[in-house]
């Protein structure tokens, strides 16, 4: 169940190698699914395995 271990968006951006801005603009742009919670977002490690393997459509 490890796959399926929530991250803040801190975490997310470290995993993606990326930006908290890039991070910030790829939910806006509907590129990642992400929940609120509170005042951050949280992620499925799954969900972004799966973005990385391209199996994600963008609702762009």
């Amino acid at each position: 169940m490890d796959e399926d271990k929530v991250l803040t968006t801190k975490q997310a951006a470290q995993y993606l190698q990326t930006s908290l801005t890039t991070i910030f603009k790829m939910i806006r742009e509907g590129e990642l699914k992400a929940k609120k919670v509170g005042r951050g977002y949280r992620f499925l490690r799954s969900e972004l395995e799966k973005f990385l393997r391209g199996e994600i459509e963008s609702k762009k």
